[in-house]
């Protein structure tokens, strides 16, 4: 169980800032642009990976799904092949193992469905550095340029219009909103954000 263990249950209710260092360095170095304005027409995305290293670890779950006028219009949900080992620990947090992932498409497969599904829409993204880091990573290791995203973080959101909480991780935010949440699941994660979202430019 994920309770008896300590450093997995750590993991599962935040990304840690500490260890995600490098994937923030890894979009900082690209071209996406951040915002706080509203929007109603969007793109919510993130990322399951093998570790918290964009650029050395990888993707093994993209989970989008697109908003018209704040309405679910459309989605991506799928695992990812990362090509490589999947721990024990990445498993007790994802519920994603190396047998699910074996058959899935590897990346390349999958990246130009993703950007044509984004298409000029902005992102938005729970702590956002992680999964933009991620995403432009993947410059570096495959044929393919990334437009230059517009991107909401509602970490950053949440940190000015819900000011009650203890901290602003997912899990916090969702419990405080008394939302269903499948943490760490990429389309899970995905609704919880936009709910989120969606929250916080009501207040």
């Amino acid at each position: 169980m994920l309770e008896q263990n300590g450093e997995a249950h750590e993991l599962l209710y935040n990304k840690p800032k500490q260890q995600n260092w490098s994937a923030r360095r890894a979009a900082q170095n690209k071209k996406y642009k951040t915002t706080t304005r509203k929007v109603s027409d969007y793109v919510v995305l993130d990322f399951e990976t093998t570790g918290f290293r964009a650029g050395a670890d990888r993707i093994i779950q993209i989970g989008a799904i697109k908003y018209m006028n704040h309405i679910q219009t459309d989605s991506i949900n799928t695992l990812i092949n990362p090509e490589r080992h999947i721990s024990v620990r990445i498993s007790q947090l994802t519920g994603i193992t190396n047998e699910m992932t074996e058959v899935a498409p590897v990346i390349e497969k999958k990246i130009t469905e993703l950007i044509e599904f984004i298409g000029d829409l902005p992102i938005i993204a729970h702590n956002a550095s992680f999964d933009m880091g991620f995403l432009y990573a993947l410059e570096n290791t495959i044929d393919i340029e990334l437009p230059q995203y517009t991107v909401i973080d509602t970490v950053k959101l949440a940190r000015k219009k819900i000011t009650q909480t203890p901290n602003h991780k997912l899990t916090t935010l969702t419990q405080y909103l008394q939302l269903e949440h499948n943490a760490h699941d990429a389309i899970g994660d995905c609704l919880a954000t936009a709910a989120i979202y969606q929250y916080c430019i009501q207040q």
